[in-house]
């Protein structure tokens, strides 16, 4: 049998952890069934905290049944688009449910998008209605003439506080920027007030799984964003795929960081909708740097952990790290970068956890691969697929040859959890999404001969110097391990004899000092003489993503128009 066959044999399932099988018996249920069954065995148990005001699940399966009404009594019908732009809060989840509830489509929106971008997102999902924060309700309701939004629904992160600290609330709030008093507006109302005038609807539309759920807006890396059209098979599978990775985790028994931004599908998916099937109690963190994440692990006892690269490394880097207990850690699953090997160590060693990396994109729902929990966890790798989940590495050029095992190539993937196509974009979807359900990552990527996956970079991201493709990728892990560097990224430059070459941006541990000379003289003793960078910018900050994922598009674009 032929090397390139090695995909269609999933060579993976033997690198599974023990009990975990690559066929699922799918529960073929949509998801505000998940929280109504939950509600059922686990009534009394806590379904959110925030800044330590709980709502259990009886109490907030009730909240979505009254905001349910609230929608349906504005007039927003099945297949209607309703906006959420909201950090995770307590309303922000009730209402993700409210609106599949009613069999209307969610549209997840980023809070620091500016007017442009939000504009773009709302007109392009056909949205009428926006829940969105008291901070930005004044901005919203001028934006709104611009879109297809009737009603909006303001909240504040002062509504949902225990006792004291709701009295206490309005008298800081505003001086530390964190409410606002909303001018009064037609057609613009307080969530609170609302959802006490209306009594619980728990009816379930009747919809289809295949029926789409969402438009969930990629990161724009590539140009405008694309709205996915993710169904409620690809959203309820997801969950179950994700469950079935994790059998030492028990219903009921744990208790869910929230950090990562439920308007990205990694929190809405690993965070706030797992832990709502398993029954566990989810502490909610609005903005997640290392303070507020140190505070509500110590504090909730934080068992199951997702982050990002750089909510690990800024808790590895705060001062009061070593006087906070992270002992109540179980695990921590890490997305959307690659983590290095030093911060993987050091934070294990610190909490007792176990850290698992996994990969995914929006288009996926998002997980695809993960590493095993309890088995052969690969430095560098992304893991093997999923359970019910296919890959394939295939030539850049020609998606029809697979690449033989060990070789660079574009993955590919398919399963339960891709993506219907782009709203409204027949043209993308068709380039994206092959025959046979086939999904274009846009990654180049490798598999060992255990079935483990490897990014090795984007296609957009290669640099073509003197005829010899460089990774960017290979570089910035190289001076990820660098004693004095605590983040790089490495772009593509043009030159004048080797039509690109490689700049490094570096962003140093605080207190240290390195010469562009010094850094190139280390990249010199790991990697070949092509791939050096030949110019070397220091910087304070990098720019990133709503998760943490460095931009090296922002760098690019920066660089083009100097």
């Amino acid at each position: 049998m032929s090397q390139q066959s090695e995909y269609a044999k999933k060579i993976w399932l033997e690198s599974y952890e023990d009990g975990i099988k690559f066929d699922v018996e799918f529960k073929d249920i949509l998801v505000p069934q998940f929280l109504e069954d939950t509600a059922k065995q686990y009534p009394g148990h806590k379904a959110l905290t925030f800044q330590g005001y709980s709502v259990t699940f009886t109490e907030l399966n009730e909240m979505v049944a009254r905001f349910a009404a609230v929608l349906k009594n504005f007039g927003v019908k099945p297949g209607d688009s309703v906006a959420i732009l909201l950090p995770n809060i307590i309303p922000c989840v009730v209402a993700y449910y409210a609106i599949h509830r009613i069999g209307a489509i969610v549209v997840l929106n980023n809070p620091l998008y500016s007017d442009r971008e939000l504009e773009h997102q709302f007109n392009d999902s056909g949205s009428v209605f926006l829940i969105t924060l008291d901070l930005l309700a004044d901005r919203m309701v001028k934006l709104r003439e611009k879109t297809s939004i009737k009603t909006i629904v303001w909240t504040s992160i002062g509504d949902y506080l225990p006792f004291v600290k709701r009295l206490l609330f309005p008298l800081v709030a505003k001086k530390k920027g964190l409410a606002k008093d909303v001018t009064p507006a037609k057609d613009l109302y307080a969530f609170k007030d609302i959802l006490a005038q209306h009594s619980p609807d728990y009816e379930q539309a009747e919809l289809k799984l295949d029926d789409v759920a969402m438009y969930q807006y990629t990161g724009g890396t590539t140009g405008v964003s694309k709205g996915v059209e993710l169904t409620h098979r690809n959203i309820s599978y997801q969950i179950q795929q994700i469950r079935e990775w994790f059998p030492s985790f028990k219903m009921g028994e744990e208790i869910m960081l929230g950090a990562l931004p439920i308007f990205h599908v990694f929190g809405m998916s690993v965070s706030m909708n797992l832990a709502i099937y398993m029954g566990w109690e989810n502490v909610l963190v609005p903005k997640p740097q290392p303070e507020p994440l140190l505070e509500a692990i110590s504090k909730f006892k934080v068992t199951f952990a997702p982050m990002v690269p750089t909510m690990y490394i800024g808790l590895l880097n705060h001062p009061d790290i070593d006087n906070t207990d992270l002992t109540s850690i179980k695990g921590c699953f890490s997305g959307s970068a690659p983590l290095p090997l030093e911060v993987i160590s050091n934070f294990q060693q610190k909490t007792g956890s176990i850290i698992v990396e996994g990969y995914g994109l929006t288009e996926s729902t998002p997980v695809t691969h993960i590493n095993p929990f309890f088995g052969n966890r690969k430095q560098g790798s992304i893991g093997t697929p999923i359970p019910e989940t296919e890959c394939k590495i295939v030539d850049i050029d020609n998606k029809t040859t697979e690449m033989p095992v060990g070789e660079a190539g574009e993955l590919l993937m398919r399963g339960p959890q891709i993506m219907k196509g782009y709203h409204n974009r027949p043209d993308e979807t068709a380039k994206t999404l092959l025959e046979g359900g086939w999904l274009c990552t846009g990654d180049v990527a490798k598999m060992d001969d255990e079935g483990y996956f490897y990014i090795v970079d984007r296609i957009k991201d290669m640099i073509l110097s003197g005829g010899y493709n460089v990774y960017p990728r290979d570089i910035d892990e190289v001076l990820f391990e660098h004693p004095k560097i605590v983040e790089a990224c490495c772009i593509g430059i043009p030159h004048p004899k080797r039509g690109e070459a490689v700049k490094a941006f570096i962003v140093l541990k605080e207190g240290q000092t390195m010469t562009p000379e010094e850094v190139i003289a280390y990249c010199g003793e790991k990697l070949a003489k092509y791939k050096l960078p030949v110019e070397v910018e220091f910087r304070q900050e990098l720019p990133k993503s709503n998760v943490g994922k460095i931009l090296r598009k922002d760098l690019r674009a920066e660089q083009e128009g100097k």
